[in-house]
């Protein structure tokens, strides 16, 4: 498996049997050149997850992939005239020739004066790669790659680590971390290696870098 970073939400997978793009974003760049995509994956409506700008386009490139997003994405989506498929917990369908499960159901609480909205993660063949969007839901299947959340206003450092202890993949991948300055990104980095648990690792391929997992 092949992980590509576009910046703060975006990730580009590709699992040898199917090219997924999940959370394209406004804080990402470089995601509308992209092709042969197999689907495109929403987890929650932010904007920092969904650019509705860009997101036209890619999928006129890449006719032939499907949309898959929350169902508060779902009413966006709508508007800009595209055709995606609703997921929800519990769903599972094939990308490729991979199999995506769906997990999760709710956004992180921001502020208890915030409505909560939906948001839903991705587990990609059964655990070889999980993207939680914004929020803590730790998913039954064991983990081997997690996209952790690094900084949002969600979110602190602490929960990250107690969230990266939870899952305890083999390997985590910051992402999320554009809310923070690069020094704060860089201690975040050290504080997951150092406190995260036993025999995981941190790698951190930076913006545009790709990083392949045997």
């Amino acid at each position: 498996m092949k992980l590509t970073l576009f910046g703060h939400a975006c990730v580009l997978v590709e699992t040898g049997a199917a090219r997924v793009l999940v959370d394209p974003g406004m804080f990402s760049p470089g995601f509308e050149d992209l092709r042969d995509l197999d689907a495109v994956l929403i987890t929650h409506q932010h904007f920092d997850h969904f650019d509705p700008n860009r997101l036209p386009g890619l999928m006129a490139a890449n006719q032939h992939a499907e949309l898959v997003v929350d169902p508060g994405t779902a009413v966006e989506v709508e508007k800009l005239g595209l055709r995606e498929r609703v997921v929800h917990s519990g769903d599972s369908l094939p990308i490729g020739g991979s199999v995506l499960s769906v997990v999760g159901g709710e956004h992180a609480v921001i502020h208890q004066d915030i409505p909560v909205i939906p948001n839903v993660g991705y587990l990609i063949d059964h655990g070889a790669f999980y993207y939680p969007g914004d929020s803590f839901v730790v998913p039954e299947q064991k983990v081997d790659v997690l996209a952790l959340p690094t900084g949002a206003p969600w979110l602190k450092l602490g929960e990250a680590i107690d969230y990266f202890r939870a899952v305890a993949p083999r390997v985590a991948v910051p992402v999320h971390d554009l809310t923070l300055a690069e020094g704060m990104r860089e201690g975040s980095y050290e504080r997951f290696q150092e406190l995260g648990p036993a025999g995981a690792r941190v790698e951190v391929p930076g913006r545009g870098n790709s990083i392949e997992f045997n």
